[in-house]
Parts: structure tokens; sequence; C-alpha cells
């Protein structure tokens, strides 16, 4: 009988390359402000949250400071690119 092992710590580090997916995307878009690269930025810094999100629907109270720091890196790279939006 094959069981489907589900490991935590699998999807915290797909949180975690997500964020730092999007805080790349965001500071190459920015410093170019090449509006496709704006764009492929905006949709990983939208992936990036899908991630968190369901993240945080599995997670323990033991994951809940590195998900805080990761909303806090997304919510700064998301920042950085609404100013460039702008």
């Amino acid at each position: 009988m094959e069981r489907d092992i589900h490991s935590g710590y699998n999807d915290l580090m797909q949180v975690e390359m997500s964020v730092k997916t999007a805080q790349k995307m965001v500071g190459s878009a920015t410093m170019s402000l090449d509006k496709e690269m704006l764009e492929g930025a905006k949709q990983a810094v939208a992936d990036a949250h899908v991630r968190l999100t369901e993240a945080r629907h599995q997670a323990t109270g033991v994951d809940e400071p590195f998900l805080r720091r990761c909303e806090q890196e997304l919510q700064q790279a998301e920042q950085q690119l609404n100013e460039a939006l702008k």
C-alpha cells in the first residue's frame, strides 16, 4: 500500500523560493522599468502570495515566524513594485 507523504518542509521551501524569485524579479524590473519585466514581477508577487496563503492554511504554530518573515519580505517587494508602477 502506497502512502502519500506530505512534507511541510517542502511547502515552506517553495514559499521561500517564490518570495526570493519575486524579490529578484521586482528588483530587476524596477531598475529597468521595462513594461514586460514589470508585468512578470507583478505575476511573481501574485504567485508568491498564493503559495504563502496555501502554506498558512497548512501551517503549524512552529512555522509562524518563518511565514511572517516571508510575508514581510513579499510586502516590501510589492511596495517597491507599486512605487515603480505609479
